[in-house]
């Protein structure tokens, strides 16, 4: 489902918003971690990177891919690390994981509370008044012999703070096709709503979701890339 992902370019980017905003430190935390491909991108780059995240199986693939990190069995929504760091990430719009605003407020609080002064919080979100429920990603990977379809799209019914990402898989081998569907029930907020979230702790940068070159965000379009300095 991940095939197409660019990990090092996404890291990579961080990297250069952390050396353009952040303290130059090296200790580097990632939330909602799964199997740790960011972390080994950081590692190989040089900083101290640990991970945490919801799902044990994960973690496990994550210390075989990275047996240098640490990493911690802990909700993002209310976690707690021995030592502050510098650097705070979380990718793949798993920030909306948190599932409603009242447990984002609380992870924003989390990662406050876990950085040096000085150090940044950067992650990706999408915003609820600018979803198109018609729009989806779709790529196709074959895999041991059977083909695999993978869509995925936001929906938001048009009130309150939940959205959901809705994905299909599809796989045919030898002709014959089985298809899954799933719903992940989301937190849905707007840019403005985020930021409002944000600023009692943090300075709040918002650039265009390009992992390529740094933009600053539009207005319009409805995803981004979020730069947060502890205060």
């Amino acid at each position: 489902m991940c095939a197409d992902i660019n990990y090092e370019s996404q890291s990579d980017c961080v990297r250069r918003l952390h050396r353009l905003f952040g303290n130059q430190g090296k200790r580097h935390l990632d939330l909602a971690c799964g199997t740790g491909p960011h972390i080994r991108h950081f590692i190989d780059t040089g900083f101290q990177s640990n991970g945490l995240d919801l799902n044990q199986p994960m973690l496990d693939q994550a210390k075989l891919r990275c047996p240098e990190a640490e990493f911690s069995l802990q909700n993002m929504c209310n976690f707690v690390v021995d030592q502050p760091y510098d650097l705070i990430t979380c990718f793949l719009y798993s920030i909306h994981y948190s599932g409603n605003v009242e447990n984002l407020r609380a992870c924003i609080e989390s990662a406050h509370a876990a950085l040096v002064d000085g150090g940044v919080f950067c992650f990706n979100a999408v915003a609820k008044n600018l979803i198109n429920n018609g729009s989806f990603v779709r790529h196709i990977v074959n895999h041991e012999g059977s083909e695999f379809a993978f869509k995925s799209g936001w929906f938001y019914g048009g009130e309150g703070d939940r959205q959901a990402l809705k994905l299909s898989i599809e796989k045919t081998t030898d002709k014959v096709t089985e298809e899954w569907h799933d719903e992940h029930p989301m937190v849905a907020v707007t840019f403005e709503e985020l930021t409002a979230l944000l600023e009692p702790y943090f300075d709040v940068t918002v650039f265009e979701h390009d992992y390529e070159k740094l933009e600053m965000w539009n207005q319009n379009s409805g995803n981004a890339i979020f730069v947060c300095v502890k205060r």
